[in-house]
This record gives C-alpha cells, sequence and structure tokens, in this order.
C-alpha cells in the first residue's frame, strides 16, 4: 500500500500550521463558516495561513457553500489550492468550479450514513478529484457537516473505496488507538482527523506525533 496521506483539520493559525506539518501532515483543513462543529476560522485568517503553507502540502477550505457561484468566490478570497464540499452542492456545480477554478482540486465530503451513499459515490465519481468519507448528517434541521468525532460504519466506507477509481480519505473519530483497524478495514488513501489530536481546543503536538506514529507502524 502507498504512503497515507494525513490530513490535520481544523487548523486555526500559523502557528498550528507550522506543527501540524512538523509532524508529517500532507494536508491542512481550514474550516469556513458551518452550521455546526469545530474550528471555524474567518476567511482572512484562512488566507493567510494557506500563503504560509509549503509545497507540496495541500490546503483545503471546508465549504458549506452549495451555490457554484458562490463557492467560486470563497475559494478566491481563501487563496487555498483545494476546496472540500461539505454539503451536497447544486447540480451542475462541479462542472462549473472545475472551468472557473481548473488549478483547484475537488474533494467532495459524503457522509456515511446508509447503503445509498456508495451510490452517490459512483455517480459524483467523474466530476471530482477525491472523496472524504464523514459521519456527519446533512438532513439535520442544524446541519452535522464534520467534526462531530463519531466513527461510522467502515464496512460502507471500504465498499465505496472499492466502488470508485478516486482517491478516498477516511475521517470521522479517528485516534492512534484505532487508526490501525481503521486502515485494515476501509484501505483507504488518506485520512482526516480534527479534535483527538487537540487539548482543550489547542492542537497538540504529543497527541499528533502519537498518531502518526501509530500511523507509521502499520503495515504496508
Amino acid at each position: 500500500m502507498a504512503r497515507l496521506r494525513v490530513k490535520i483539520c481544523c487548523i486555526m493559525s500559523v502557528a498550528e500550521a507550522r506543527l501540524a506539518v512538523t509532524a508529517g501532515a500532507s494536508a491542512l483543513g481550514l474550516v469556513g463558516p458551518m452550521p455546526s462543529g469545530p474550528g471555524v476560522i474567518d476567511d482572512a485568517l484562512i488566507a493567510e495561513i494557506a500563503a504560509t503553507v509549503p509545497p507540496p502540502v495541500a490546503t483545503f477550505l471546508l465549504t458549506s457553500e452549495i451555490r457554484a457561484d458562490a463557492i467560486v468566490d470563497h475559494v478566491r478570497r481563501c487563496g487555498t489550492n483545494t476546496v472540500q464540499l461539505v454539503d451536497r452542492v447544486e447540480e451542475g456545480a462541479h462542472l462549473v468550479m472545475r472551468r472557473a477554478l481548473p488549478q483547484v482540486k475537488i474533494v467532495q465530503v459524503l457522509h456515511v450514513a446508509d447503503p445509498d451513499v456508495v451510490d452517490e459515490a459512483r455517480t459524483l465519481a467523474g466530476v471530482v478529484d477525491a472523496f472524504l468519507l464523514d459521519s456527519g448528517n446533512p438532513n439535520l434541521a442544524l446541519k452535522e457537516l464534520g467534526g462531530t468525532g463519531r466513527v461510522h460504519d467502515w464496512e460502507l466506507s471500504r465498499r465505496i473505496v472499492e466502488a470508485v477509481d478516486r482517491p478516498v480519505f477516511l475521517a470521522g473519530g479517528l485516534r492512534a488507538d484505532n487508526v490501525a483497524e481503521a486502515i485494515a478495514r476501509v484501505r483507504p488513501f488518506g485520512l482526516d482527523l480534527c479534535s483527538s489530536v487537540r487539548s482543550e481546543a489547542r492542537l497538540d503536538g504529543a497527541k499528533l506525533a502519537a498518531f502518526f506514529a501509530a500511523v507509521n507502524h502499520v503495515p504496508a
């Protein structure tokens, strides 16, 4: 298996970005306005952080916008090289984004709640660069669009990995003590985490080190 990419989400400062990159992160998540969940920062700070991140580390803007024009505007304000769509977007939005932002990678979040998500992945595979599987619920009155810290059904996640020809990141309740099982059961391209490497809402260097040590001890 190729080296797993690890995305550290909910980055809240330039210092946190540096800490995550030094620990081994391949990507950083920068959270725009959300109806719920942790890590929200304003667009100016997202742009400031993104401008400091060295290549080849990816900068993911997490946007809850669902209209193509609003998503494009959000990405342009923030200057990230990747956009993570945390909700279902309007029909045709992915193609509009591709034309407007040809240099920006598109990652679609799929909330793994029932078997229908496998068909959703197959439908979208031709218009996105990657998927991220999370444990939210966009159907609630107050939408959960990520950052829940909950583990979802990894068997469904494995089915998605097997069904699509796109990289798949696994999110949702990943910790140093369960990541080996998650990797073995899902076989994802990458991992995504937030709360499990924080203490009192701050990125924790010791927890980061423990997580990366656990990942690096997983047999290839």
